[in-house]
């Protein structure tokens, strides 16, 4: 280890749902299995770890500008507006500290705000422990690392959601994940350049500046597929073939496949729960499509976060024209090949 006042700094991908989002929340992945297609994205969840030497912590969320310092200890109290920070803090310190404390300053910002659905809660997580990894020298390997998150997240923190985020934030890159009651399997999809720049070169996304709380509506999918009901497991069975068929079309390159793909998979997701569209997703929906969009779908849980398009290229101006006209903020994106990574500052 460096010196005492080393300071630790990591970053973790954010990621888009292509196909088969909702498919890795339990119960439905641990007793019908998931599949999904995703891929991070130039936008980062980052976290900085600066070793402190007065025996306090110090955890600040710079986004939204909440701070809590106090003495150091084995187990932190849970505090609103950092608690991924005390999540991680608290499970580092009994897994891999022996229950010491360590005094510390946290520090941790996002290029996509919470309830986006970017995965940007799990992906901070994520960067948080890889942070952590890189500052005790932990051997974490990724699937170790997404699997700490998830258990972080989901067990520690008490936050509904899916496996998805956390190993696409850890593995990065375009990936067909597998998720089964006692495994995920992470399968990398290797494309050519050219079909990365189409894909790269088609996608439009359009933030609604809507912050959706995921947990709620994932509450309302899980609690709908333990009815047992075929008309809420259908949609997710539907789900889950469309993220074959959209890896197909990929690897394939066949892009009308891909945008049908993407329409059947939203069509289907609608069916899901009440609260995933509503009139002002579905009036962006419809003018973009109207300008020349050949498939669209929220990205995350849906209620509203980002919305994705797939456009021709050539098209592409004329869409992001007509998103324009609504409040919110319309971009473009590039791929990630590379998943969560840590460094030391000089």
């Amino acid at each position: 280890m460096n010196n005492d006042n080393s300071t630790i700094r990591a970053r973790a991908p954010l990621r888009l749902g292509l196909a088969g989002g909702g498919t890795d929340v339990s119960p439905y992945s641990d007793e019908f299995g998931g599949l999904v297609l995703n891929v991070t994205i130039d936008k980062y969840a980052y976290a900085t770890i600066i070793r402190r030497l007065d025996d306090h912590v110090e955890l600040i969320a710079a986004d939204n500008n909440n701070r809590w310092f106090g003495k150091m200890s084995s187990k932190l109290e849970r505090v609103s507006g950092v608690d991924l920070h005390v999540g991680v803090y608290n499970r580092i310190i009994k897994d891999f500290n022996n229950n010491k404390p360590l005094s510390l300053s946290i520090i941790t910002h996002s290029e996509a705000p919470p309830g986006s659905g970017l995965g940007s809660s799990s992906t901070m997580v994520v960067a948080l422990v890889q942070a952590f990894c890189e500052l005790l020298s932990l051997p974490l390997g990724e699937y170790e690392i997404a699997q700490l998150a998830y258990q972080i997240e989901r067990n520690d923190l008490g936050l509904t959601g899916g496996k998805q985020d956390q190993y696409a934030a850890t593995f990065g890159g375009l990936n067909f994940m597998e998720f089964y009651k006692d495994r995920v399997i992470v399968n990398p999809l290797r494309i050519k350049p050219h079909i990365k720049a189409e894909l790269e070169s088609s996608l439009v996304l359009f933030y609604t500046g809507v912050s959706r709380e995921s947990a709620k509506l994932v509450d309302e999918q899980t609690s709908n597929v333990k009815t047992g009901d075929a008309k809420y497991l259908e949609p997710l069975h539907a789900i889950k073939a469309e993220a074959v068929s959209m890896k197909e079309a990929i690897l394939k390159a066949d892009f009308d496949a891909f945008a049908a793909s993407m329409q059947h998979g939203w069509e289907s997701k609608k069916k899901m729960a009440k609260s995933i569209s509503n009139p002002m997703i579905e009036e962006i929906y419809n003018a973009a499509i109207a300008a020349g969009a050949k498939a669209g779908k929220v990205s995350g849980a849906g209620g509203g976060g980002f919305i994705m398009f797939f456009v021709d290229p050539a098209q592409r101006p004329y869409v992001m024209r007509a998103l324009s006209k609504f409040n919110g903020q319309v971009s473009t994106c590039n791929f990630t090949d590379t998943g969560t990574q840590s460094w030391r500052k000089a």
